[in-house]
């Protein structure tokens, strides 16, 4: 189950529901071992897909987790690696700890083990009961460590079906009564690459750069 490990983190982001338009977005996930493109989907979890691109882009602060500083005007993906990768279930990256690490690299110099990276903030699920997003293969979701602990953290999934049940959405005691995994873009190009990233084993892959468009992305 992807998991995002977290430490302790100071403010709660109450992220107002964005506007966006109407015309599709897209994120390119650029690798080392080649480009995927996802659609990403507002019309279904708006806040998550604001926190997305607004760290992609390095329009969003957050608080690096090696300085504790606020950093603005970082583009928070660029550099990082796969950190966690099941072969069969998903690829999981997006720990700003990450950032600029030699590949194969399971912790930060100081000692800071991938996976427990965050932005310095939470945010709430954007979850819907009955909904199986992850019935196809490719599919963008935040990882977490519990109900409403989203930070930076995602993953791709490479399995689908029954075989990533556990991803869906399910009745639990969070205050919405939902818990699970938001589910915030699809998979349109470079969809083989999941699978051979997954392969690779953790943190051989790197996010080379992320970049949001409203033109549907080329994996060629």
């Amino acid at each position: 189950m992807p998991r995002m490990k977290t430490t302790a983190i100071a403010v709660f982001a109450l992220l107002a529901a964005p506007a966006f338009a109407a015309d599709p977005l897209y994120a390119t996930l650029e690798t080392s071992a080649g480009k995927i493109g996802i659609r990403l989907l507002p019309e279904k979890a708006p806040r998550t897909v604001e926190n997305f691109v607004g760290l992609a882009e390095g329009k969003k602060e957050f608080t690096d987790p090696v300085s504790h500083k606020k950093v603005k005007g970082t583009r928070t993906y660029d550099g990082t690696l796969f950190h966690r990768v099941i072969p069969g279930f998903m690829i999981q990256g997006g720990d700003p700890l990450t950032r600029g690490a030699s590949l194969g690299a399971r912790a930060t110099a100081g000692g800071s083990d991938f996976g427990t990276g965050d932005p310095g903030y939470r945010f709430a699920d954007e979850l819907k009961a009955g909904d199986r997003p992850f019935d196809k293969p490719c599919q963008l979701a935040m990882a977490n460590s519990g109900p409403d602990t989203n930070g930076s953290q995602f993953f791709v999934t490479e399995g689908f079906g029954d075989r990533v049940s556990q991803l869906f959405p399910r009745a639990c005691a969070a205050p919405s009564g939902l818990c699970g995994y938001t589910h915030f873009g699809e998979g349109v190009c470079g969809c083989d690459l999941v699978a051979r990233i997954a392969a690779a084993g953790n943190s051989q892959t790197r996010l080379v750069k992320v970049t949001i468009s409203k033109d549907p992305p080329t994996c060629k």
